[in-house]
């Protein structure tokens, strides 16, 4: 019988067999989009328990237990480590056929020696077998064992990108660590804590925001910061892509319409991403940045 996800999981004949083998799975990591926290590598992190390197901050985690009906409590609540392990477990072994059934089990075999399926009855073994491993393993460790080359990680305009930076001045790590612009919250003009987030863009861009022209500059200003950070990438987390042109004046009023604290209506609110979209992507050509599309 052929062992559960084996070394050839997904490869159905020889040539893809000696692809993978052979060529893809000794070439480096270049990863341009990654939700790992620059901190932790800054840092170099070590691990008490596997609930924090799995659970601590992956959505796609957080929302399989949801549909699952764990309670928040579980998810990003006051549980024990253990507990929310148990839930996340007893999770995955009703997701047969997700994709994270399959990340899972491959990440027990290749960084935990695990060969068996995860599942609520299988969890303590787990649990101990993971925590033991990852008392001699670290963030960078476990990058450098994965030959990781690059990653970019997923940025807010006002972030001051600290750790980053610590990363690059450090001669002792050799891994690109780079930032990746996510304006996502300077755009959503519909949020309830838009006009918060616009007075602390204002804040650390030193630019009092008062207009779309101020918008506009603010932006740029913020841009060219983590440009010289390294970043070389944007990503637009998108429901849909908009598209209602409006001159100037227009997305102006719409914009101090919105500060003003008034509510906009649906028109207005594409009406202005359209123009925040349409700025964006000129200044990402002018830095020579890549532009993502994140549905």
């Amino acid at each position: 019988m052929k062992n559960f996800m084996d070394k050839d999981f997904l490869l159905s004949n020889e040539i893809s067999k000696k692809l993978y083998h052979e060529y893809s799975s000794v070439m480096p990591i270049i990863d341009y989009h990654c939700h790992i926290n620059p901190q932790e590598i800054a840092e170099d992190k070590k691990f008490e328990n596997i609930t924090q390197v799995w659970l601590g901050g992956d959505h796609y985690k957080w929302r399989q237990m949801r549909s699952n009906g764990v309670e928040e409590k579980y998810i990003t609540g006051d549980a024990t480590d253990r507990e929310k392990f148990q839930k996340w477990a007893e999770t995955l072994e009703k997701a047969i056929g997700n994709p994270l059934y399959h990340w899972s089990h491959l990440e027990l075999q290749r960084y935990f020696g695990y060969e068996g399926a995860l599942n609520g009855e299988t969890a303590e073994e787990v649990w101990n077998l993971c925590n033991e491993k990852l008392k001699t393993m670290s963030a960078r460790s476990i990058m450098r064992d994965s030959n990781v080359e690059l990653i970019c990680t997923t940025d807010d305009p006002i972030d001051d990108l600290k750790y980053h930076i610590a990363i690059k001045e450090d001669e002792t790590f050799d891994i690109q660590v780079l930032p990746t612009w996510r304006p996502d919250k300077a755009i959503a003009i519909e949020k309830v804590d838009y006009v918060d987030y616009i007075a602390k863009l204002s804040e650390v861009s030193e630019i009092e925001i008062k207009s779309f022209a101020d918008w506009k500059q603010a932006i740029t200003k913020r841009m060219e910061f983590f440009n010289e950070v390294g970043c070389k990438i944007s990503d637009h987390g998108l429901l849909y892509i908009p598209y209602v042109e409006a001159d100037e004046d227009t997305v102006d009023a719409i914009f101090k319409k919105r500060l003003a604290g008034e509510n906009i209506t649906e028109v207005e609110e594409l009406q202005f991403k359209t123009a925040c979209m349409l700025y964006v992507g000129g200044e990402y050509s002018r830095l020579g940045w890549a532009m993502q599309l994140h549905f």
